[in-house]
């Protein structure tokens, strides 16, 4: 997410900037903790930087945004679809990517439209897992529908041993996974050597190119759903334009989440252009009038009273040879 975001703040720097002035854009590793988060955060907004941006994860960006808001600083693209984030409106968050609530409709959807109807979930035990555990038992509800067994597993963790247990007991038509890449990865392995033979689908904050680095073969006919456009089809003018750039730089690995950086940085500078002014609430409201763009075939529509900007999702699926297709 990171090197396709900055991919396009170089490449726009290289152009003049925005109103003759260049993007800079720091980063900071958490771990994926919130407190690691909440104390990176903190020391950010001491620092008075611009703007908050490209946050990866529910759970730490569950603790920056109560901080971001105190500071009235703009909370941009979260790689994260939980509904805690957007409902209710904040005046400083913007999202650009769907929520996890329009991936798991889409997961129960295709599920259900194939006749699986016995649907399990594993997911992580903190404020990630749970926002795709409410999303996955909202689309089975509305189905009359309800999960035939749940299994959590913790965050950082590949202990799956009792999830594994747990699911494959009841016999499950598909797992619905709702955890970070090697825990996920770590479960298709546990779950297929006990015997399991249903399919696995993922939601997008799982790390697509990850999860297939990290199952290789194994990794063949397993689900991930998307946010943003394939990296791959160059029937896209965002993929095209985007691909072009990371082959320019030749450090930059093509793939979902480089590219939803980069459209992410690509709004976002959109925001700043029709802000006029260096301000944050100049930003604010040059987002907000980005009432319907296109970024290449990407949709995007902002309002003051709604900055979610897509409901995008379609599904994607490892082949087994590390590639993905859609």
């Amino acid at each position: 997410f990171h090197a396709g975001a900055k991919l396009y703040f170089d490449f726009l720097n290289a152009q003049g900037g925005v109103g003759r002035r260049s993007i800079e854009i720091r980063q900071m590793d958490d771990g994926y903790e919130p407190d690691r988060c909440a104390v990176n955060t903190k020391k950010l907004i001491d620092e008075e930087v611009f703007a908050l941006f490209g946050y990866i994860g529910t759970p730490t960006s569950v603790v920056a945004l109560p901080l971001a808001n105190r500071a009235k600083m703009p909370f941009f693209a979260p790689f994260t679809g939980a509904m805690a984030l957007r409902d209710p409106l904040s005046r400083t968050a913007f999202h650009v990517r769907a929520s996890y609530n329009d991936e798991t409709a889409l997961i129960v959807k295709q599920l259900t439209n194939l006749g699986l109807k016995k649907i399990a979930g594993f997911y992580q035990n903190d404020a990630h897992g749970k926002a795709g555990h409410d999303g996955m038992t909202l689309a089975l509800a509305a189905q009359n529908l309800k999960p035939v067994a749940l299994a959590t597993v913790e965050r950082n963790s590949v202990e799956v041993a009792t999830a594994v247990k747990t699911l494959t007991a009841a016999a499950p038509d598909a797992v619905v996974q709702i955890s970070a890449y090697k825990s996920c990865a770590a479960f298709i392995r546990a779950a297929r050597k006990a015997g399991y033979g249903g399919t696995f689908y993922n939601v997008s904050f799982v790390g697509t190119q990850a999860l297939a680095d990290e199952l290789g073969k194994e990794g063949a006919g397993v689900v991930v759903s998307q946010v943003v456009p394939s990296p791959y089809n160059a029937a896209n003018a965002i993929t095209r334009e985007f691909s072009a750039a990371a082959k320019k730089a030749g450090n930059v690995n093509v793939n979902f989440s480089s590219m939803e950086g980069y459209l992410a940085a690509k709004v976002f500078a959109e925001g700043l252009r029709r802000g006029g002014k260096p301000t944050r609430d100049a930003l604010i409201g040059g987002l907000e009038s980005i009432s319907d763009m296109s970024f290449g075939g990407f949709q995007v529509v902002f309002s003051p009273t709604d900055h979610v900007a897509s409901k995008f999702v379609e599904l994607s699926m490892l082949t087994g040879d590390g590639r993905v297709r859609t």
